[in-house]
């Protein structure tokens, strides 16, 4: 196995597009295959993507891919978020220190041109319309079925990556292995792709550099911009209840709802009522599972092992991270599979739980909690403590989104700054003293007792 140089990888997706680009950068003979139709032919179908938050993580991998450039030239920054009120006043606030942002990337334009790089490889193969119907994993071996014509295909291949998302068929069959964990959860939110195009004269009809947010407590509205000047909206809804989308029976009742919580994107959503009724509602889930691989010969990245909500705009950055940490332990043990496999899946799996943790845990902070004042007050003092000591104090967000420390790692600091943040807000009169003595007292005393755990 050490000196293998086949591999197939299941999905071309995001994750398996770059993957395949990586192998076929070590020399490896890669067949790439995707139950969908070439995407660079037929083009993305809109209404199920979710546009992407590209921050350092995913940057990171892109490098590597060698497509750094074309993507800036394309990324439009988002330094913060843009609130709207339901009175249609504005705040922004920003994620990190000046010059920090994360980048609005399509999920579409990406894959195209991931698609293009791994083409340009001799040694990479792409096959579509191929559906995985069978994975034998006593003779790593996989039934493809052709979607178009029926035709059957069986590969035998050294390595096999499943990379085919998370209702992946690799997957699939490792679950029914003995030992493989799994579990699935499904929010009780879905979500629909809604759009605010261009001016006529193809500019932005918001502030383009920022993530626009409308919180309402149990639902929000979310907006990116795009580089053609329009911008890709997600309503996020319970699918029941007083306020959910199976209220949202008729124009009539799709227009009363966006005119009473979003009354200042109504005149933007220039075809709502189209969009509302054309695009799907989507689910939103969660899946976990261990271990990522089978022996030395196949293995789960990217949604596959560890799809999560979209709310920390991590799923394509921690995909991507996958691919860039597996590059990583192959260099450090020399393409020895038989290590490199097992180990990998043992200590990712911890860090994918962490960041399918924090993504559910920032849905509650982005629809509810963004307009709270003891939220806003909490951020103040972030930023504040960041800046006097950059070394002992990362908030959170920026630990996730602006590093690559572990994930794991970013989620035990997150809760010792919720312990430290449940004393500060508590002292009398906090909003007034929030950047004195007193405050600074609390956050000293806090770092010396962790000193000493």
């Amino acid at each position: 196995m050490k000196n293998s140089k086949r591999a197939v990888v299941v999905g071309a997706g995001l994750v398996g597009s770059l993957w395949a680009i990586l192998l076929a950068k070590r020399g490896y003979e890669v067949d790439v295959y995707e139950r969908r139709p070439d995407v660079r032919r037929m083009g993305f179908l809109g209404g199920r993507s979710i546009n992407l938050a590209m921050s350092d993580r995913g940057w990171r991998a892109i490098q590597l891919a060698g497509i750094e450039d074309q993507i800036r030239s394309v990324a439009i920054p988002m330094p913060g978020r843009m609130m709207h009120s339901e009175e249609g006043d504005l705040t922004f606030q920003p994620y990190g220190k000046e010059g920090q942002a994360i980048y609005s990337v399509s999920r579409g334009g990406l894959n195209l041109a991931l698609l293009d790089i791994a083409d340009r490889y001799e040694n990479v193969q792409l096959h579509f319309d191929q559906i995985c119907r069978r994975v034998d994993v006593d003779r790593n071996a996989l039934l493809f079925e052709n979607a178009q014509n029926g035709e059957r295909t069986e590969v035998e291949t050294p390595l096999i990556f499943g990379t085919d998302g998370a209702f992946s068929a690799v997957r699939n069959t490792l679950q029914k292995l003995p030992m493989f964990n799994y579990s699935q959860q499904y929010l009780e939110h879905g979500y629909k792709e809604l759009s605010i195009p261009p001016t006529a004269d193809g500019g932005f009809r918001m502030e383009p550099n920022a993530l626009h947010i409308w919180p309402r407590r149990k639902f929000m509205l979310i907006a990116l911009p795009n580089h053609d000047g329009s911008f890709t909206c997600t309503l996020f809804l319970p699918f029941e209840g007083d306020e959910s989308f199976s209220r949202l029976d008729s124009d009539t009742a799709v227009s009363r709802f966006f005119s009473k919580y979003f009354p200042d994107a109504v005149p933007l959503l220039t075809n709502l009522l189209d969009d509302f009724r054309t695009n799907p509602t989507s689910s939103l889930v969660t899946v976990r599972c261990s271990p990522w691989q089978h022996g030395s010969r196949i293995l789960l990245l990217g949604d596959a092992a560890h799809a999560i909500v979209p709310f920390y705009g991590q799923g394509m950055n921690s995909g991507f991270e996958d691919c860039t940490l597996l590059d990583q332990y192959l260099d450090q043990y020399d393409e020895d599979w038989e290590k490199v496999l097992p180990l990998f899946s043992q200590e990712r799996v911890h860090d994918a739980n962490a960041i399918a943790d924090l993504a559910l845990r920032n849905f509650i902070e982005m629809r509810d909690r963004v307009a709270d004042p003891q939220f806003l007050l909490r951020k103040k003092i972030e930023a504040h403590l960041h800046e006097k000591y950059p070394q002992e104090f990362l908030p959170l967000y920026s630990m996730v989104t602006f590093s690559h420390l572990p994930y794991g790692e970013a989620l035990r600091e997150g809760q010792a700054q919720d312990r430290l943040f449940d004393r500060i807000l508590r002292i009398d009169g906090v909003e007034n003293k929030w950047n004195g003595p007193e405050v600074e007292g609390v956050f000293r005393e806090w770092l010396r007792e962790r000193a000493l755990i």
